[in-house]
């Protein structure tokens, strides 16, 4: 059995860094990261080889998808399908966690 407590900002900190993503958890395609961004900055329109689901701890983000817009709040989750082009804004300094499945 595997156990691990991870404090969220032991695992993933900016400094001069906008963008960084700490894998937690691999296997195959499937993934669990962190994703720390910073504010205004912009994860570039891309796909996702399988189902995903982001889920914000920290800060505000929003999720462009190609006719929608999704603002996302701390505790706030997003599912969406694999090949759904997309992007990520930033509107405030923010960490999110990725889950890929």
């Amino acid at each position: 059995m595997f156990y691990n407590v991870l404090k969220l900002d032991d695992v993933v900190k900016l400094g001069e860094e906008k963008f960084k993503r700490v894998p937690l958890l691999e296997n195959d395609n499937s993934n669990l990261s962190i994703v720390a961004l910073k504010k205004d900055e912009i994860i570039d329109t891309h796909t996702s080889v399988c189902n995903a689901a982001v889920y914000v701890v920290e800060g505000e983000i929003e999720l462009h998808f190609s006719a929608q817009k999704f603002l996302l709040d701390e505790g706030d989750i997003l599912m969406f399908k694999k090949d759904d082009e997309h992007k990520v804004l930033a509107l405030k300094d923010s960490k999110f966690l990725l889950i890929k499945i």
